[in-house]
């Protein structure tokens, strides 16, 4: 990786892990504009350690939530908030390493027809849930019941598929679940935590990650910084935006929009 690369994928990463726009759909996109040579494997292991970048952007800005549901466990003896935290990311984290491997090699889900036709798909689902009543009020993510919890991590396993995000996907089931969009993405960056773990874990786990590591140590340094910055700037936004009245459907649009630009050129080459 060089340089340009390296800021692109960065930011890219940072921006679209948070925003519910799909961040492997965006990569994937970005990837084919900057891989002129076919450098898959380069790319494959760059992608995999980036994520640190936005998991500590995670950390940080959710560093007082996290300290209340750990002092909640260890002091109060209260689970609850916890138990629902694993009830959402234990499904999309089971059928993702199961299928790790299927998921690697299968073509389906590296087809730009994928990512295209899944966002937009859930750009159509956001546009329509953002025009419906709530159905029943949760006031705060941890008036969320174990059910419904368990619910929304099934959702979330749909996120395996790129194109329709993890983010997106936990969002929009929040709203369904009762929640509104503010409250959703906030519990959805929380869910998210487990997962991301994982996932920044797994890639130091082989000896060709961390050989990949040691050669490319500036490069990855300099995308996960910029990772981080831009991440925290998503964050920030995301939830502040989500604020508004009908935000969901303009994040929506975008999808719905840039699925039909990705169509449009697939169909015409």
């Amino acid at each position: 990786m060089n340089i340009f690369e390296s800021v692109v994928l960065g930011l890219t990463q940072g921006i679209t892990e948070f925003i519910p726009v799909s961040s492997s759909g965006h990569l994937e996109i970005v990837q084919r504009l900057l891989d002129g040579g076919g450098r898959a494997g380069d790319f494959h292991f760059f992608l995999e350690l980036i994520n640190f970048g936005t998991l500590f952007a995670l950390l940080w800005y959710y560093r007082k939530r996290i300290a209340k549901i750990l002092n909640d466990i260890f002091k109060k003896k209260d689970y609850h908030m916890a138990i629902n935290l694993l009830l959402t990311s234990i499904p999309a984290g089971i059928i993702g390493v199961l299928l790790s491997k299927f998921i690697e090699s299968n073509g389906f889900f590296s087809s730009l027809y994928t990512i295209a036709i899944a966002m937009g798909i859930v750009g159509i689902l956001m546009i329509v849930i953002d025009k419906l009543p709530h159905l029943s009020k949760v006031k705060t993510e941890e008036d969320l019941s174990h059910k419904r919890a368990l619910t929304i991590g099934l959702a979330q396993t749909f996120a395996l598929i790129p194109g329709v995000s993890r983010s997106g996907s936990t969002i929009v089931a929040g709203r369904l679940m009762g929640m509104d969009s503010k409250a959703s993405a906030n519990y959805s960056f929380m869910a998210s935590l487990p997962i991301m773990i994982g996932v920044c874990l797994k890639s130091l786990v082989s000896s060709s990650s961390r050989e990949y590591i040691a050669a490319n140590a500036g490069m990855l340094i300099l995308s996960n910084i910029i990772a981080f910055i831009s991440g925290m700037i998503a964050l920030t936004f995301v939830i502040k935006f989500l604020e508004k009245k009908k935000a969901l459907s303009a994040f929506g649009y975008y999808r719905v929009i840039l699925a039909s630009i990705i169509l449009i050129i697939l169909l015409v080459q």
